[in-house]
């Protein structure tokens, strides 16, 4: 089938395309509550899935952007749900503070016990990120019961995660995790309301605060 389109390609600098859709994100959003920082968040997670309504869905807790730069300059560790988050993440600029990323769903033990629980492997790699890292950064876009698994060890005092960024997508306690993390009052965290998420927009956002860590003083 042959289709005949008016369709002409932009000549634009490969440099430039960043800022050129910043640009358009900003023309298209329009007004908005976030803060500065906040905003540059927002807009790679909307860059990141051409979803506005995602993004004027998200929400901040307890100054978390300056949490997140904070504990990167410290060199805390950075724990990931799934291996896409960790592929999809700038991996140096955490390592030149001396952190990294670490995804434990598909280590050997964490297979065998959640086997041997009849449980998910998401909930047994978060115990055991919990047991080998004090602090970090917790950034979950994929498995809800990674996420209702970190609140449950925080509550009971297991846990104090230094930031969570918990978006993940699902139709299955995807919502319900967010609306969790949103009671608690003493982490910071970054999160949206509803089913979206997923790790593409969780990349985002963990790459816009690791950027901010070189930027901000």
């Amino acid at each position: 089938m042959d289709f005949k389109t008016d369709f002409k390609p932009l000549t634009i600098e490969p440099d430039k395309i960043y800022d050129y859709s910043f640009s358009i994100i900003k023309e298209e959003m329009g007004a908005h509550d976030f803060s500065e920082e906040e905003w540059m968040v927002v807009r790679r997670i909307i860059h990141a899935s051409a979803d506005f309504e995602l993004g004027r869905s998200v929400m901040f807790n307890g100054d978390a952007i300056q949490a997140g730069i904070n504990a990167i300059r410290k060199g805390r560790h950075v724990i990931v749900d799934v291996q896409m988050i960790e592929s999809g993440t700038g991996k140096k600029r955490f390592q030149k503070y001396g952190g990294d990323l670490h995804c434990y769903i598909s280590d050997e033990d964490v297979m065998k016990e959640a086997k041997r629980q009849n449980t998910t492997r998401a909930i047994i790699s978060m115990q055991k990120a919990v047991r080998e890292n004090e602090g970090g950064i917790y950034a979950i876009g994929n498995a809800p019961t990674a996420l209702l698994e970190l609140i449950r060890l925080i509550k009971e005092g297991i846990a104090k995660p230094d930031l969570i960024i918990g978006m993940p997508v699902g139709f299955v306690s995807a919502a319900e995790s967010k609306e969790e993390l949103a009671k608690l009052k003493d982490i910071p965290f970054i999160t949206n309301v509803g089913r979206k998420g997923g790790s593409t927009v969780t990349v985002a956002a963990l790459n816009a605060i690791s950027i901010l860590a070189d930027q901000v003083k």
